[in-house]
């Protein structure tokens, strides 16, 4: 069963001062526990949708796993908002690795701020796809024109896996990391490689999310906000073309600018 992202609620509202009664659409706010092998590993606040690729994508994110064949069960009780996830291994919590903030270097270039387990997860692009600036804008467009949640609550991020040509998959959430788990979770289930394919992004860039690319292992980030310079200093390092502010017919490369031609 699919739940709705989003409900309707009777609001005032104000304009040309004036109060009056309507109805408005607002965003679903959703907790989910999780619970790997009967021990409680997370509490995520997120849209109630999609909820395996989401349980699956941030799992393989931070590091507890790297493939669904690890995964021996997965349950998601709605109702009581948990997900159960059993695991053919035992030793698969090191709770300073996932808590822990670890100075280090991605590729000897600069020193960063990771958590421990963004070391062995994050990974370094070593994609050769190149996409136009006509494509980059074309594909911010049709990731936008997909999202009715975001044009009818103006509430959720979004977020769309993408080739060169065309928009692929794209999930919307409230929480913009959970935005990009799905699409994780989503190429994992259904055995998608993602070196090739662009990821396109509602939100801003910060250095979490450069890392969350990095990790679901696309080159190719596009953006219709701003980056953070500690993003733009990791897609340096992880060798990740960074793009943002791609609005009407304009948009500003921050990083690895080869990938982007005429």
């Amino acid at each position: 069963m699919t739940e709705s992202l989003s409900l309707k609620e009777e609001i005032v509202k104000y304009k040309d001062n004036t109060f009056t009664s309507c109805v408005d659409e607002i965003a679903v706010e959703f907790p989910l526990t999780i619970f790997i092998n009967q021990v409680e590993f997370a509490t995520m606040v997120c849209s109630p949708e999609n909820l395996d690729e989401l349980v699956l994508g941030f799992l393989a994110s931070e590091g507890v796993i790297r493939f669904r064949k690890e995964i021996k069960d997965m349950t998601i009780d709605r109702d009581q908002g948990f997900a159960y996830v059993e695991l053919y291994k035992d030793d698969f919590i090191n709770q300073q690795s996932f808590s822990k903030r670890f100075i280090g270097s991605c590729c000897g270039k600069s020193r960063q701020f990771y958590f421990q387990n963004d070391v062995r997860t994050a990974k370094t692009s070593m994609v050769t796809t190149t996409v136009t600036a006509a494509q980059c804008l074309s594909l911010m467009k049709r990731m936008q024109a997909d999202s009715l949640v975001f044009q009818n609550t103006g509430g959720v991020h979004n977020a769309a896996l993408c080739s060169t040509e065309e928009l692929l998959v794209s999930r919307s959430d409230i929480g913009r990391h959970n935005a990009l788990d799905k699409l994780y979770g989503y190429s994992l289930l259904n055995g998608i490689p993602v070196k090739d394919k662009i990821l396109v992004f509602s939100g801003r860039i910060s250095s979490e999310i450069l890392t969350k690319a990095a990790k679901i292992g696309v080159g190719i980030v596009l953006s219709k906000s701003a980056p953070t310079d500690l993003a733009i200093r990791l897609a340096e390092d992880l060798n990740i073309t960074a793009v943002g502010f791609i609005r009407g017919t304009s948009f500003n490369i921050y990083s690895k600018p080869e990938r982007i031609i005429l």
